[in-house]
């Protein structure tokens, strides 16, 4: 059985990537690019960075299950289906990993940690000091999206003595320490806004200008989700402008992100290369991929997959 993980990994990383699969199994990983050499003859497929549409799913001669990540914006689930093609999700598995990512890029930033610490290696005098920094406790968050990790993030802030909103549409009762509040509400009183859904027709920019224009002048923008819900064009006007305080951001419309992009050289962002995912390092999660073996498992044994999306 041949299984194909499309994506930017290190050597190192598909190693440990084939510890966590059974040795019998086949495991080739390629380049975004270098799949539809190799979608042919293969039977399980987890993509990143790289469309599964009806061209591709059209060149698969016996693909048996798409799996992805948290997000599947990237799959056609109507052509998945059309193609006789099994297709999960991996929704909840890394919920732990990106709400602590999250809680440290806003701590990171209320306390300035990049630059103290870049102060410091440059051996600059510390009678010189001077930056901002501030306290998180009485600041009010806005949380737009309630499920597995905008929860954890929400109970990591209430420990902090942080005021938090939510929004989202589908729930209706929650913790008695996050207040519901209407999007618009949300946007105009919160301090931090962290973004926790899916990419979708819905959601897609749903940060542009437009919204930017009705958020604190001060405020801070989270997303660890995708990048597509930011307009990053409209982003970079609005911190370069002042229209809101900064950013912090493991997500981006094209990614990798370019070498040139102006997010790289703006004083209030913090960046990280879409790792929240992958708290083990050289862009792994050994709990991600033990679902997904039990995924591929399951097809094999015509078994229901978990978090099924078809």
């Amino acid at each position: 059985m041949k299984v194909l993980i499309v994506g930017y990994y290190t050597e190192d990383t598909v190693s440990r990537i084939r510890e966590v699969f059974p040795r019998e199994w086949e495991v080739t990983a390629v380049r975004p690019g270098e799949e539809k050499d190799h979608i042919q003859d293969t039977d399980i497929l987890i993509p990143e960075h790289i469309k599964v549409d009806e061209e591709l799913l059209g060149r698969a001669g016996r693909l048996k299950l798409v799996q992805t990540g948290a997000g599947y914006d990237n799959v056609d689930i109507e052509a998945c289906t059309r193609h006789g093609v099994k297709a999960a999700n991996a929704a909840g598995v890394n919920a732990d990993a990106v709400a602590e990512h999250t809680f440290a890029m806003i701590l990171g930033y209320y306390k300035n940690l990049p630059f103290l610490d870049t102060f410091m290696k440059q051996r600059r005098d510390e009678k010189l000091l001077y930056y901002n920094g501030a306290e998180l406790k009485g600041r009010t968050i806005g949380i737009i999206g309630l499920g597995a990790i905008g929860r954890r993030v929400a109970a990591y802030c209430n420990a902090m003595g942080i005021h938090v909103l939510g929004y989202d549409p589908f729930v209706k009762e929650c913790a008695d320490y996050i207040t519901l509040s209407s999007l618009e509400e949300l946007l105009k009183t919160s301090d931090i806004i962290t973004v926790h859904v899916y990419l979708n027709e819905e959601t897609r920019h749903m940060f542009s200008r437009e919204t930017f224009e009705k958020m604190k002048n001060t405020a801070l923008l989270v997303n660890t989700a995708r990048g597509g819900i930011v307009c990053q064009e409209d982003l970079i006007e609005a911190l370069k402008t002042g229209q809101i305080g900064g950013a912090c951001l493991d997500v981006f419309e094209e990614e990798p992100l370019p070498v040139e992009s102006e997010l790289r050289d703006l004083p209030n962002v913090i960046l990280t290369p879409h790792t929240a995912g992958m708290p083990d390092g050289l862009k792994f999660h050994k709990t991600r991929y033990e679902f997904f073996r039990r995924n591929i498992e399951a097809v094999m044994e015509g078994k229901e997959v978990e978090s099924k999306l078809n």
